[in-house]
């Protein structure tokens, strides 16, 4: 692990790169930010002490360290525990393709999650209007923990349980093809104690498949925005998804996300 984080840029994670830093990579409390773990356990896990470490801290700096699939193979087996098998290895970044795709939907906000719901990648649209993610530590950045768990998030919507409650039926279509994976059973288990709703709607086993629609989103500063909801597979990884937010013409909400972005990019630029 140690090696690992000495192989990552700072500006790979978002990160300023100092210039007091005397060794290369990450420094410790970068990664246990990072992966939201505490620093503390992150040193004992480094120093390879006899502790119990869950699948889902193991997949979480696995993510963060950037790990491939035989690192990943490896570092579950170096904690004692199985390794995902029937489940699609994470992909920290995408492809620089994939990116530019996103950053060209100038005013639509735009995400790419992974199969686990995870967001991995994001556009500027996305950061300015939904969520600005990088603020967000990798461990909580998950399209349904941050439904369930981000109040910022939750007033976006003009009806958030009924947007939840949909949300969580569609990802119970996803839990159905990887019951067996340990990840997805932790994490659907620690939404149970971190959510009331979530434990209450989960019994309920509602599915529905994805779908395009109509949404409506309050933001802060620009008020009621609308927009035209999409999702697309990506072709040359299926486990990947791309969803974007295009605004619908005649509701004004171009007009407002192209002044508000432009006013973000002349206050970033005049820093």
């Amino acid at each position: 692990m140690k090696t690992r984080r000495a192989k990552i840029l700072p500006s790979q994670v978002g990160l300023p790169e100092g210039i007091r830093r005397r060794t290369p990579g990450l420094r410790r409390e970068e990664i246990a930010s990072l992966a939201g773990v505490g620093l503390t356990w992150y040193t004992w896990i480094e120093q390879g002490r006899s502790i119990q470490v869950s699948t889902q801290v193991l997949e979480s700096l696995a993510r963060v360290l950037m790990l491939d699939k035989q690192e990943i193979i490896h570092l579950y087996t170096l904690a004692q525990l199985a390794p995902p098998t029937n489940f699609p290895a994470y992909d920290e970044t995408v492809n620089p393709m994939l990116q530019h795709v996103l950053d060209s939907l100038q005013f639509s906000p735009a995400v790419i999650i992974d199969a686990r719901w995870n967001v991995i990648a994001w556009n500027n649209a996305a950061a300015g209007i939904l969520l600005n993610y990088s603020k967000i530590n990798v461990y909580q950045r998950n399209v349904i923990r941050i439904m369930f768990t981000n109040e910022e998030f939750k007033k976006t919507f003009t009806d958030w349980r009924s947007s939840a409650q949909g949300m969580l039926a569609r990802f119970r279509t996803t839990y159905g093809k990887f019951i067996d994976d340990p990840w997805i059973e932790e994490f659907v288990e620690d939404l149970k104690n971190e959510s009331s709703e979530f434990n209450l709607w989960w019994p309920m086993h509602n599915v529905k498949m994805e779908e395009e629609r109509f949404k409506t989103v309050i933001h802060p500063i620009l008020g009621q925005l609308k927009f035209e909801y999409t999702s697309y597979l990506v072709s040359n990884n299926s486990n990947l998804k791309m969803t974007v937010f295009t605004p619908i013409d005649g509701t004004g909400t171009k007009e407002k996300i192209t002044q508000f972005l432009m006013i973000q990019t002349k206050g970033i630029s005049d820093r």
